[in-house]
């Protein structure tokens, strides 16, 4: 007795997975340009954190951050956002990797 896996069916060969690619990028990118402009509006140019200040020049260095977690929870008040640059975006979420790998937390058993 011969073991023979089983074939599984591939992708359907008509869908384009570029073209896929490109609309879920432009949707994810509309989406958060709404609530971009909104935090920029309200919250001002300048990173929560470090107090840097931003000019037109460089302000796609200045991020949204969603406070929760969850980048599909944006009232209109922009109480889930904060406005950060991008090296303390960075840290933020990376402020507790290091201490969950020191204290063993990061490990599956």
């Amino acid at each position: 007795m011969r073991f023979k896996p089983r074939s599984r069916p591939g992708p359907p060969r008509d869908v384009d997975h570029d073209q896929v690619f490109r609309e879920a990028r432009r949707e994810q990118l509309a989406r958060s340009q709404g609530y971009r402009e909104r935090s920029l509006a309200l919250h001002g140019w300048i990173c929560a954190r470090c107090a840097r200040e931003f000019e037109a020049a460089t302000l796609h260095l200045l991020t949204v951050h969603h406070k929760d977690g969850n980048h599909d929870r944006n009232p209109p008040d922009g109480s889930n956002w904060e406005n950060l640059c991008v090296d303390c975006h960075d840290a933020e979420h990376s402020s507790g990797l290091l201490g969950d790998w020191l204290a063993g937390r990061d490990r599956r058993d």
